[in-house]
C-alpha cells in the first residue's frame, strides 16, 4: 500500500479518493506502527508493580479515545496518533516503592491509582503552558526551558531506569540479547515499514524464539518456565477493559507532575516534526496551544480511568513520511482499531505473558535511547559547557536526578511529601537557569539545532526564509 501511495504525483490529503478498503489498510499500518511501543508501557509498569500494574486493554482503549479527542481539539487537522508515554516510567517505579505516610501498608495495586492521579495533574499542566503560549508566544516560554535544562532532565529519565533493564534482562540473557539484536538490525538495516516498527519486530521475533525454546523443553537459568500461559487460558475472547478511577495524593503528584516538563517539550518537537513532514504549519493552524490542550486533556482523561499518560507518537510520523498519506482520517481509523482491540482480553493476556528477559532486552535500547536523546539535545543546540553557568545547571540536575535515589522527604504541616530525584532536578534546573546570569538561549535562532532537537516553530517555513 505504501508503495502505491508513493507512486502518486504528490502527497494524499484526502484518502476518500483511494476507496474505503485502502483507507482501512492505511489505518492498519498506523496501528502496527504505534502498537509495539504503546503496549510495552503497561508491560513495563506491571514489572514495577509486581503484576498489579496497568492493563493492556485499558491502555489501548485510552490511546484510541485520546487520539480521537486530540483530533477534536485540533479541528481534525493534525495527523497525529497519541500512544503511551515512556517518560513517566520512572515516576511509576518511584510510586510503586513508596513506603512512607499513607503508602506504608499499601499493596502495589493500591498504590497504582495514586500514580495515575499524579499523571492527571501532569496533563493539566499542559493547559497552563497552552494558555501562556497563547498569551505571550512560544519564544518567551522556551527561554525558561533551554537545552541546558531539558537535556540533562531527559538524560536522568533514561539512566534512572537502567537498573530495571538489567534486572529484567538477567532472568534470561539469551532472550534479552535476541530482543536487543533484532531491534538494532531493523532499526539500522530495515527497509520501508519494517524500519519504522523495530520494537514491534523485536517483540514478535524474540517471543517466537521463546515459544520454540519452551516447546523443546528449555527453561530460564533459575529453572522457571520461559512462558506462562495460565492467564491466556483463563481469559475470554471478549470483555470490558479493567478501568479504575485514579486517586490523588500530594506526594504522588509531586513525583509525576514535574515529568510533564519533558513531555511538553517532546510534544512541541513532535508537532514540529509533523509540520515539517507534511509541509503544513500546525503550530500556527490550528495552533500549538490547541495541540497542547488536546494532548494534555487526553493524558488526564486516560490516567483518570486507569491508563498511562498519552503522547504524540514519532512512529506514526515516520509512517506519514513513508506513505505520503497525510489525511488525519487514516489516523482516526487506527484509533478505532485500537479501541476495538481493547475489548479482546485474550489478546491482552498474550501480550502480558511477554517474558521479563525480553522486556529487559527491549529496555536496554529504549532507556539508553532516552538518555542519548538528552545528550543529542545539548550537542545539536551547541550548549557551551565551558561556561560556568551551564556547567553548574547541568551538574546539579544530573546529581539531583541520579543521586537522590530515595527522593527528598519533608513535612508540610501534617502532610508528608516525597519528591523524587527527577522532580527535584527539574525544579532546581529551571530555577538555576532563571536566576544565574548569562542565559543567551534564543528559541529559533539556531534553526538546525531546533529542527534536530525536534523543536521549531516551523522547520519547513524557516528553511525557506533562510533561502
Amino acid at each position: 500500500m505504501s508503495n502505491e501511495t508513493q507512486n502518486t504525483s504528490g502527497p494524499i490529503l484526502d484518502t476518500r479518493s483511494l476507496g474505503i478498503p485502502r483507507m482501512l489498510l492505511l489505518g492498519l499500518q498506523h496501528l502496527f506502527a504505534m502498537f509495539g511501543a504503546t503496549v510495552l508501557v503497561p508491560i513495563l509498569v506491571n514489572t514495577y508493580f509486581h503484576g498489579e500494574g496497568l492493563s493492556v486493554s485499558v491502555t489501548l482503549f485510552m490511546a484510541g479515545v485520546g487520539t480521537i479527542f486530540f483530533h477534536i481539539c485540533t479541528k481534525f487537522k493534525v495527523p497525529a496518533f497519541l500512544g503511551s508515554s515512556f517518560a513517566f516510567l520512572g515516576g511509576f517505579a518511584a510510586v510503586a516503592e513508596l513506603k512512607t505516610g499513607i503508602f506504608a501498608d499499601m499493596t502495589y495495586g493500591e498504590k497504582l491509582p495514586y500514580a495515575c492521579g499524579g499523571i492527571v495533574v501532569a496533563g493539566l499542566l499542559y493547559l497552563i503552558l497552552a494558555f501562556v503560549i497563547r498569551i505571550v508566544g512560544v519564544k518567551k516560554v522556551m527561554r525558561y526551558l533551554p537545552p541546558v535544562v531539558t537535556g540533562p532532565i531527559i538524560i536522568c529519565i533514561g539512566l534512572s531506569l537502567a537498573g530495571s533493564a538489567i534486572g529484567n534482562a538477567q532472568t534470561n540473557w539469551l532472550l534479552a540479547f535476541v530482543a536487543l539484536a533484532v531491534i538494532i538490525i531493523f532499526n539500522v538495516w530495515g527497509k520501508g515499514m519494517f524500519k519504522i516498527i523495530p520494537i514491534l519486530m523485536g517483540v514478535v521475533i524474540s517471543y517466537s524464539i521463546a515459544f520454540l525454546m519452551q516447546l523443546v523443553g528449555m527453561t530460564n537459568p533459575d529453572g522457571s518456565e520461559i512462558l506462562n500461559f495460565s492467564g491466556v487460558a483463563s481469559s475470554s475472547m471478549a470483555g470490558l477493559p479493567d478501568f479504575f478511577l485514579c486517586k490523588f495524593n500530594l506526594t504522588a503528584i509531586l513525583i509525576m507532575a514535574p515529568i510533564a516538563i519533558a513531555t511538553m517539550m517532546e510534544h512541541i518537537g513532535d508537532i514540529s516534526a509533523i509540520s515539517a513532514t507534511t509541509g503544513q504549519n500546525f503550530l500556527e493552524n490550528p495552533g500549538l496551544h490547541r495541540t497542547l490542550v488536546g494532548d494534555g486533556l487526553a493524558t488526564s482523561l486516560s490516567a483518570f480511568f486507569g491508563g498511562p499518560a498519552n503522547t504524540t507518537y514519532g512512529e506514526n510520523t515516520g509512517v506519514l513520511e513513508l506513505s505520503k498519506v497525510y489525511d488525519p482520517k487514516v489516523i482516526r481509523i487506527a484509533a478505532v482499531y485500537a479501541i476495538i482491540l481493547s475489548f479482546v482480553p485474550k489478546f491482552s493476556a498474550i501480550v502480558t505473558s511477554l517474558p521479563a528477559s525480553i522486556i529487559g532486552g527491549i529496555s536496554f535500547m529504549l532507556y539508553g535511547m532516552i538518555s542519548a536523546i538528552g545528550v543529542r539535545n545539548m550537542v545539536e543546540n551547541h550548549v557551551d559547557l565551558t561556561k560556568n553557568r551551564n556547567l553548574i545547571i547541568a551538574a546539579v540536575i544530573l546529581v539531583c536526578g541520579l543521586g537522590l535515589t530515595d527522593g527528598l522527604a519533608f513535612e508540610i504541616g501534617s502532610v508528608s511529601v516525597n519528591l523524587t530525584g527527577l522532580a527535584v532536578a527539574s525544579i532546581v534546573g529551571i530555577l538555576l537557569n532563571a536566576i544565574l546570569p548569562g542565559n543567551d538561549y534564543e528559541f529559533g535562532k539556531n534553526i538546525n539545532g531546533d529542527i534536530n532537537r525536534g523543536v521549531a516553530v516551523n522547520p519547513v517555513m524557516k528553511e525557506k526564509e533562510k533561502e
